[in-house]
């Protein structure tokens, strides 16, 4: 299937692992300039050195999506424009949620749905004069059910999926999507932090902990980073045209609801 994906610009946040950077590697596959953003530069000439390059630009922007201001300054400087925004950003350290310090509450809303907005509001208006444009939203299937033991990101991750729903509805007019994809347990290292922190609670080795999360899902293993990737590649293209608004999980089927 062509993707229709050629010589699109694309901003890829988080792209130096994991999700962020199996979706930078597609997007460039595919055809797309890809400018990848993210805190550590010496992560990002090495993934920035991994990207087909078939006649395309690609280069990268260091930024700290705990400071937004400074993101801001950045973005604006920049003279690119795109018509592809990837929201992608690591997730709040795990535990309950009465337990919670505000100031957990507080980052996570800063690097999440602040940083998001900031950006969405920077790159739309020229998605505006292209009648085309794609947001996607990497979550977490938590916005459909709640995950234990994920009481911060669970919160933020709810106020993403609405904040994402709205934006969808005010820019659909103009040939602009907001989508959220819903990773399930995925194979990278915030997996793995969330097994060791598992185990050390639980008193389980993290062998334990790994097979029964890999239970939990009917196809009873993890997602591999491309898998969910794939997904957005495809809301990130033309044929996605008239998909708006809405969650995909990529669980493997673990997600309990419709």
């Amino acid at each position: 299937m062509n993707l229709g994906l050629h010589q699109k610009n694309a901003l890829v946040c988080g792209s130096t692992q994991g999700i962020g950077k199996a979706i930078a590697i597609g997007l460039a596959e595919e055809g797309a300039n890809i400018t990848l953003i993210a805190r550590n530069e010496e992560k990002l000439k090495e993934v920035l050195a991994l990207l087909v390059n078939r006649n395309q630009q690609h280069n990268y922007i260091v930024a700290d999506f705990s400071n937004p201001e400074q993101l801001r300054e950045k973005i604006e400087r920049s003279t690119q424009e795109y018509h592809i925004l990837i929201n992608n950003t690591g997730g709040p350290a795990g535990g309950p949620i009465f337990n919670a310090k505000i100031e957990e509450f507080e980052k996570a809303f800063t690097q999440h749905l602040k940083c998001n907005h900031i950006l969405v509001q920077s790159l739309v208006p020229y998605m505006k004069t292209q009648r085309y444009g794609r947001v996607i939203n990497i979550i977490s299937t938590s916005v459909k059910q709640p995950l234990d033991g994920l009481g911060v990101s669970n919160t933020i991750r709810g106020a993403v999926a609405n904040w994402s729903k709205t934006m969808a509805n005010e820019l659909g007019e103009f040939g602009i999507t907001v989508n959220n994809v819903l990773p399930g347990a995925t194979a990278t290292e915030r997996l793995n932090e969330i097994i060791a922190n598992k185990a050390v609670k639980t008193g389980k080795s993290k062998e334990e902990v790994t097979t029964l999360m890999k239970n939990a899902s009917p196809a009873k293993r993890f997602a591999e980073p491309d898998e969910v990737a794939n997904a957005v590649l495809f809301l990130a293209s033309e044929r996605a045209s008239y998909i708006n608004g809405i969650n995909i999980p990529v669980d493997g089927g673990r997600t309990k609801s419709l």
